[in-house]
């Protein structure tokens, strides 16, 4: 029920294992914690596709697939787009989502190879402090980093939706919604109105139903022992004022029921 309840994302699995399911489509909440039921249940001949974000790399060959967008790949992209928004100087900060989210590690990681590369003058001036798995953790920490650095930055990245919404009401009652460079990553209605609004640059766009569906997808072939892909990138794109309203940003946006 909470982004931060890895011990009920536990009791889930375990309870899949004992009902003896032929397959479990699983989103980690932690990359370690989740291990263990994992290699259980594949011990068990359960297939487990997991997918948005990733496991520890000592889950093995426990998992028939993985799904998900390149992280590392669109934080980098978001990099580049800060430091061009930018004109490759400045003063920024990045706010980072909890501890052990492989996903959203992967794009801050990304986001730092990005913006290095792309403008080595920036001066990164904070990048370590985390908004938790809550919005309102979130707005509580960036209220924090603005009042520290709020009149020396020039641009923001954040690296999932619950740390780009808390960002952006920080920026906003701060008086600095707009004024600052503030890429994010994942949307929604608000963030979307933010966007046309200007408050917020670009905002990094997944496309989470066809993640879910080739997860799904994917478990279906194992059991079957047909061929399927082991690995997919699902993709990412950066959505801005130019792209908005485009056909392929429309589809990306769609709700399923659409």
């Amino acid at each position: 029920q909470r982004e931060s309840d890895r011990a009920g994302q536990l009791k889930v699995v375990e309870n899949f294992i004992t009902q003896s399911v032929d397959g479990i489509a699983l989103a980690p909440l932690d990359e370690k914690a989740l291990v263990r039921p994992v290699k259980e249940a594949a011990a068990a001949g359960i297939k487990v596709a997991v997918w948005d974000s990733g496991l520890d790399e000592s889950v093995g060959d426990a998992i028939i697939s993985f799904v998900a967008t390149d992280n590392f790949h669109a934080g980098e992209e978001c990099g580049r787009r800060l430091a061009d928004l930018l004109g490759g100087k400045g003063r920024v900060m990045m706010l980072r989502h909890a501890v052990g989210h492989a996903s959203t590690t992967k794009r801050a990681e990304g986001f730092l190879s990005g913006i290095k590369k792309a403008a080595p003058e920036i001066e990164l001036v904070s990048v370590d402090q985390r908004g938790g798995t809550s919005i309102d953790e979130a707005i509580k920490t960036s209220e924090n980093l603005l009042n520290q650095f709020g009149d020396s930055i020039q641009g923001v990245f954040t690296p999932n939706e619950s740390t780009t919404q808390g960002m952006l009401r920080a920026l906003d009652e701060a008086g600095l919604a707009g004024k600052v460079a503030f890429v994010g990553f994942d949307t929604n209605d608000a963030l979307l109105d933010a966007l046309r609004e200007k408050k917020v640059a670009a905002l990094a766009v997944q496309d989470p139903f066809r993640m879910g569906y080739t997860a799904v997808k994917n478990i279906v072939a194992a059991i079957k022992g047909e061929d399927f892909e082991a690995e997919v990138d699902t993709g990412a794109v950066l959505l801005d004022l130019e792209n908005i309203d485009s056909e392929k940003i429309r589809k990306l946006l769609r709700k399923p029921a659409d």
